[in-house]
This record gives C-alpha cells, sequence and structure tokens, in this order.
C-alpha cells in the first residue's frame, strides 16, 4: 500500500510537471530582442524537455560529446532551464560574472567574498600554513604505508580507491578540526557522512530546478532534509568550535600545532578584524594512470631515488627537484580534473565569441573539454607527462584558461594548496615504497586499471581500484 501511494505521488508529480511545462510552452512568449541579437548555437530540441535527452549519465562526458558534435559554445534547454555550455578555451571565462548566493565559494564578488577570500589564501589554505601542517600529512602517509605493508605480508589484496579517499579525509580532517575519519573520533565520521548527504541533496534541488515552477513541490517534500542537514551540520560543528575554545582557554593551542579551526576561531574573536565572521559561516586516478604506464611509473622512481635516493622517505622539500614527478601530476589532473563541471551565472549582459549572453543564465564550465581540445594538446587522450616538461607545454600548464583542473578565475579552489600538498606527501611515498599488483582490472591479463568514470558530475572511478601492495623498499617503519 505504501509502494502504490508512492507511485501515485511520482505519476502525480509528473502529471502536473507535464502539464506545467507544456503551458509554458504554449503560451510564453519570447520577448521582443533587438536588431542582431544572436544567441549561441543550439542542437535540435524536443517539445517540453528541450535537451534533457541530450543528458547521459556521466555529466562531463555527454557534454564533450555535444562539444565534438555541435562545437563549443551552446544554447542548452533543460526543460524549463536555460544554460550556456563553454567548452572550449579561447571563449574566456572571464565574460561570465559569478553566481549569486549566500556562500562564501558562490557569493557575489564584493567585501565579504573578497575578506574571505583572503582569509582563505593567506591563512587557512596558503602555503605558510600547509607547512606548518606538513607532519600532519607525513603522520597519515606513514600510516598508510604501515597499513599497506601489513595488507602486502599476509597476501591480501586492498581496495586502493577506498584506502586513497581514507587517507585524504584522514589529513584532511585533522588539518582542519584535529579529528580522523577513522579510528575512535566519530566527529570526523560525522563530517564525512554529512557531506555525502550534502552533495545528495544537492543533486535533488538540481533536478527539482527543472521543474520550473513546480520546483516548490520538490522543495517541499525534501523539507526535512533541506532542515535537517544545516541543523546537524551546526551541532557538529558547534561542538568542534566549543572544542577549540576551551583549548584555546587552557593555552594547549601553540602556533605550530594551530589547525583551520583554530584560525578561524582567532577571526571570531577579534574585533579589529576588516570584517566579522558568524559561527554559521565559519587521489586514485593519478596512481591508477602510473600503474597503465609502467615505463612512466619506471621513470618516477628513478627520479625520486636520485634525488632522494634509498635511505630515507621521500620529503614535501624534495618536490621542487622532482620536475618529471610534477609533470606526471599535471598530466593526471589535466586527463582527470577534481572538478570536471564549474558553473557561472551572468551578472550583466555581455558578448561571448560573439553571441549575446543575457544576464542571469548560467554557464557551464566543461573542464574535461577544455583540457582535451585537439586545437590546444597534442594526442589529448593520452598520458604523456613528458608533455609539461618542454617549455611551451609547461607554459600551457600554467595558463589558468586552458589549464584548469580546478576551476578558473577568481573563483578557482582555494584548496589547491592543500589537494597539491596531499598529493606530493601520499602519492610518491606509494611509489617509492611499494609496486601494485593490479585485481581484476582490464587488458588480456587483467593488470590494466579501469579508468572509466562513475555516473554523475564529479570525477571518480566506476570499479574499484583493487591492488595487492608489493613491497619495494622499507623506508617508513621504525
Amino acid at each position: 500500500m505504501a509502494a502504490m501511494t508512492v507511485v501515485q505521488y511520482v505519476i502525480a508529480l509528473f502529471v502536473l510537471w507535464f502539464i506545467t511545462v507544456f503551458l509554458q510552452y504554449i503560451f510564453k512568449r519570447p520577448g521582443k530582442k533587438p536588431a542582431g541579437y544572436c544567441l549561441p548555437p543550439s542542437p535540435p530540441t524536443l517539445p517540453l524537455i528541450g535537451h534533457l535527452h541530450l543528458l547521459t549519465p556521466v555529466a562531463y562526458k555527454g557534454f564533450h560529446a555535444l562539444n565534438n558534435k555541435y562545437g563549443p559554445l551552446l544554447y542548452l534547454r533543460f526543460a524549463t532551464y536555460p544554460a550556456v555550455l563553454v567548452s572550449s578555451a579561447p571563449v574566456p571565462p572571464r565574460s561570465s560574472r559569478h553566481k549569486i548566493s549566500t556562500s562564501f565559494f558562490n557569493a557575489p564578488y564584493g567585501d565579504y567574498w573578497k575578506f574571505m577570500k583572503k582569509i582563505c589564501m593567506t591563512e587557512l589554505l596558503g602555503s605558510s600554513q600547509m607547512k606548518k601542517l606538513k607532519n600532519v600529512r607525513h603522520e597519515e602517509a606513514v600510516r598508510f604505508l604501515s597499513k599497506m605493508l601489513e595488507k602486502g605480508e599476509k597476501n591480501d589484496v586492498a581496495d586502493l580507491s577506498a584506502e586513497v579517499l581514507t587517507l585524504a579525509n584522514n589529513a584532511t580532517c585533522r588539518m582542519i578540526m584535529s579529528a580522523r575519519c577513522s579510528g575512535k573520533d566519530n566527529q570526523a565520521d560525522q563530517c564525512r557522512e554529512l557531506v555525502s548527504e550534502s552533495f545528495d541533496l544537492a543533486g535533488k534541488l538540481a533536478i527539482c530546478t527543472l521543474f520550473g515552477p513546480l520546483k516548490r513541490v520538490g522543495v517541499w517534500y525534501l523539507r526535512k532534509k533541506i532542515a535537517d542537514v544545516p541543523k546537524k551540520y551546526d551541532e557538529l560543528f558547534e561542538s568542534i568550535l566549543v572544542d577549540h575554545e576551551e583549548n584555546a582557554k587552557r593555552g594547549d593551542t601553540h602556533m605550530e600545532n594551530k589547525d583551520l579551526m583554530d584560525i578561524l576561531l582567532e577571526v571570531y574573536h577579534d574585533k579589529n578584524a576588516e570584517m566579522r565572521i558568524t559561527r554559521k559561516q565559519m587521489k586514485t586516478f593519478f596512481l591508477g594512470e602510473l600503474v597503465n604506464h609502467p615505463a612512466s611509473f619506471k621513470k618516477l622512481r628513478e627520479e625520486i631515488d636520485s634525488v632522494v635516493g634509498t635511505e630515507r622517505l621521500v620529503d614535501e622539500a624534495d618536490i621542487p627537484n622532482l620536475p618529471f614527478f610534477q609533470a606526471c601530476v599535471k598530466e593526471a589532473m589535466r586527463l582527470h580534473p577534481p572538478v570536471p563541471l564549474f558553473d557561472r551565472v551572468c551578472r550583466e549582459n555581455c558578448k561571448l565569441a560573439g553571441h549575446d549572453i543575457p544576464k542571469g543564465i548560467t554557464m557551464i564550465m566543461n573542464a574535461y573539454s577544455i583540457m582535451r581540445d585537439p586545437k590546444i594538446w597534442d594526442n589529448p587522450n593520452d598520458f604523456i607527462p613528458e608533455r609539461f616538461l618542454t617549455e611551451n607545454e609547461n607554459t600551457k600548464g600554467q595558463n589558468l584558461q586552458i589549464y584548469v583542473p580546478f576551476g578558473g578565475g577568481r573563483r578557482m579552489c582555494p584548496g589547491t594548496n592543500m589537494s597539491s600538498s596531499l598529493i606530493n606527501c601520499s602519492v610518491t611515498a606509494m611509489v617509492q615504497c611499494f609496486d601494485w599488483k593490479v585485481v581484476g582490472g582490464d587488458g588480456p591479463d587483467g593488470s590494466k586499471v579501469n579508468m572509466d568514470a562513475k555516473a554523475g558530475v564529479t570525477m571518480s572511478l566506476e570499479k574499484p581500484f583493487m591492488s595487492t601492495p608489493v613491497l619495494h623498499r622499507n623506508l617508513f617503519s621504525a
């Protein structure tokens, strides 16, 4: 009976959506456009649904196919939701203004946004703060290597997709709030679950926007979760902030072991700060490509041995002297950007590549397509780290219009330094200390990692990266 009720509800919702979109399609008349007004080209549409039928489970690959077939700048309509898809670097991302929202990452450009970016880039996520937290990353990397050694000695198979994610989560949570995502501390577990819930809720709300006026019905249906998730965040971080405040009162917080939460609290309590903040505001693809390209793996290990030697574990201070490693990182990020799609919203009418872009429309930037553009990159779908060792290609890797693994422009991900630090300390150690025997992979002998992406808008492997770690050199055990 309950199942029938759900089915009836879904059918009724679909019928209401269909009627609403149909009425809009029949009666809504576009305003008169001035002479010469020219929107970007648009693929063939279907009545009512527009371009919804062109969406694929792996969103950025579907958009990449549209780019290959129809061009790098397209006007799309998903039911009642219009958007412009940008898939080429020569179309400047700066021509689109930023989305208006109340959060920092999508906040309108102004005093609040500039102040919070300054805090992020100079205090929270800046190079100096990352250096202070180097020991945290080193400890987590050694803990990970010890776990892999244990599995290797037992000839167990490790799910590297899950293990590397745990390593990143543990290091990140320790740097932010001095808590690990695994073990006895459940605050970090709660944080990870909340992030997962947030992404799930964001996906459902994004679908609701396609229903036009009926999106309120979807919001009403999700009202409990919409209220619960922020409440859980508030409760969790309030308890964390209280713990940090008590430690500060006892004098337990020293300059060398401050985490990011301690820094935010300093701003919160600083009455002379430029702007007051409230409490409420308060690596698998890379290794997979190396395993699939044994020549690059061997070359990287030889470079590490020549610079670091064979008596100690690689240190973050060694990274500037490892140009091939840096090239491997850039190439992996080019092929598998952690942020394959990012959006902006025009704050004013503007021209883009000779086409009119209306105020308020969403611009979808496809970083996946931009960094596989054959007009810019030779053999764009191949893993060739050596391309970044030449002066011309390395210049491309520094051009934030054609190399955008973490987004671009003012809104580029402020956590780039943190991500780079995690990759530097963990992947180099994994290459230095272990060989990785792929289990159940692709190819005639099953030795290749399946690099297919999971359905969605983010970049993650569809199948787990299963491997048996084989010890090459133990440089981490006492």
